[in-house]
């Protein structure tokens, strides 16, 4: 195993970035998957790859089970599941990628949509020899929810069934019959062998009847540039910048990260709450001035105007203008053994704004076993899953998170321990 270089090659911070999840039920092969991507592209560390070769000779494994990468919690290596989210990062010379290994089992679904949150693209593993199975029906909502841009079908353990194209082609109708009710319009399949390597990195010679692209070469060439949106400008003052020096004696600039949109110097924008517009005079960088930023670029804008901005305002185009209001309708997914509580007082964190909130109501819970609403119960507990409405002090300036995932999304604070108890998408 080659030894991975420590200097950065040039242009590697200029590399576009990849985020995606794995998703699929337990056993379904995700870790495998992705100790055969960081293997095959050559992305292991000589260290690590005989620390998982000597665990798995302990274990009595045959061959080097490459789960052991991502499973590093003690109790993940003693049951062979996947309890927490796992991070790994590799590069290859055409992109960056943050795989988020996620786990299977219905108890950790917070940990899914906590992993998946961010995610460009969903790869969602099926085991051949059992096709679409409740969990995959789960996991496939979940990232639908999310508004995951791209999702991969991987057909996994093609081995175990004789690499058959009916198989193949039977699980793909199942799927596509049940995609039909969900808002994602990039679904893709690939049948691989996550174990030996079939169609991951390297096309398979055990498949000669497939042929669209491997896994890799999607995850290299899927375009993702269209998936932010850069029509609505969206920036969220995080600080005011003041040096009040010798240098820059009247500098006011506002720092933070474009949430949407395209901006320029000269161009006009509405400050929120306020409702006051200025022209752009600069985009500052480290670097130096820019001629124009787009979103997630994370710059300092001053204005032509002396504004009263501060953080948690924030700076948008005079067309297209965000929600504001108190009175927000979201989806939540519960990450609290807590039950939360309706009449109950929350912190909200939305972009660099936060406020408090009341839980108005539960308007229902989503069974994430059937796919059906379930008006009837209101009790919101761990892992579930619910549509509420709350009522914040003071407004919100937002999008719907089908438009802005980043402006459409938002985060529940428990203010009396400080945990993060949920993350919500307003509808």
């Amino acid at each position: 195993m080659q030894n991975l270089k420590t200097d950065i090659a040039p242009g590697y911070l200029d590399m576009e970035l990849l985020r995606f999840t794995t998703a699929g039920s337990v056993d379904d092969g995700k870790s495998t998957l992705i100790g055969r991507l960081l293997y095959d592209s050559k992305a292991i560390f000589e260290d690590q790859m005989e620390a998982i070769t000597s665990a798995s000779l302990r274990k009595g494994d045959e061959d080097v089970n490459l789960a052991l990468l991502t499973d590093g919690l003690r109790a993940e290596r003693e049951q062979g599941i996947t309890i927490d989210v796992a991070y790994r990062y590799f590069a290859t010379p055409r992109r960056k990628f943050i795989i988020a290994d996620t786990p299977g089992h219905i108890q950790y679904t917070r940990n899914m949509v906590t992993g998946a949150s961010t995610a460009n693209l969903a790869v969602i593993l099926v085991d051949a020899r059992y096709g679409v199975v409740e969990q995959t029906l789960r996991h496939a909502y979940i990232a639908c929810l999310l508004k995951i841009p791209h999702v991969v079908i991987c057909v996994n353990k093609m081995d175990l069934v004789n690499y058959e194209n009916k198989i193949f082609q039977k699980i793909r109708t199942q799927f596509l019959q049940f995609a039909g009710k969900l808002d994602t319009k990039d679904i893709r399949f690939v049948p691989i062998s996550a174990k030996y390597g079939d169609n991951v990195v390297d096309r398979s010679s055990n498949m000669s009847w497939y042929d669209g692209p491997t896994l890799m070469y999607l995850l290299e060439n899927i375009h993702i540039a269209g998936d932010l949106n850069l029509v609505d400008v969206r920036f969220p003052v995080q600080y005011v910048i003041r040096p009040q020096s010798d240098q820059f004696p009247d500098y006011r600039g506002y720092a933070g990260r474009l949430a949407g949109g395209i901006m320029k110097p000269g161009d006009r924008v509405k400050v929120f709450p306020s409702g006051l517009e200025s022209r752009i005079k600069s985009i500052d960088t480290f670097n130096g001035p820019l001629k124009s930023a787009l979103a997630p670029q994370s710059v300092t804008i001053t204005l032509e105007d002396d504004l009263d901005i501060s953080r948690g305002d924030m700076l948008t185009g005079t067309i297209n203008s965000p929600h504001c209001s108190q009175e927000i309708k979201l989806m939540i997914c519960w990450l609290n053994q807590k039950p939360m509580q309706v009449g109950g007082k929350y912190l909200v964190r939305h972009t660099t704004r936060e406020v408090n909130c009341v839980v108005k109501e539960v308007d229902y819970k989503m069974n994430i076993n059937t796919l059906e609403t379930n008006e009837g119960d209101k009790q919101v507990g761990l892992n579930d899953i619910a549509s509420i409405g709350i009522k914040t002090t003071k407004p919100l300036f937002y999008d719907s998170y089908r438009i802005n995932r980043d402006t459409g999304s938002l985060i529940l604070i428990d203010g009396a321990t400080n945990e993060t108890v949920g993350a919500g998408m307003i509808i």
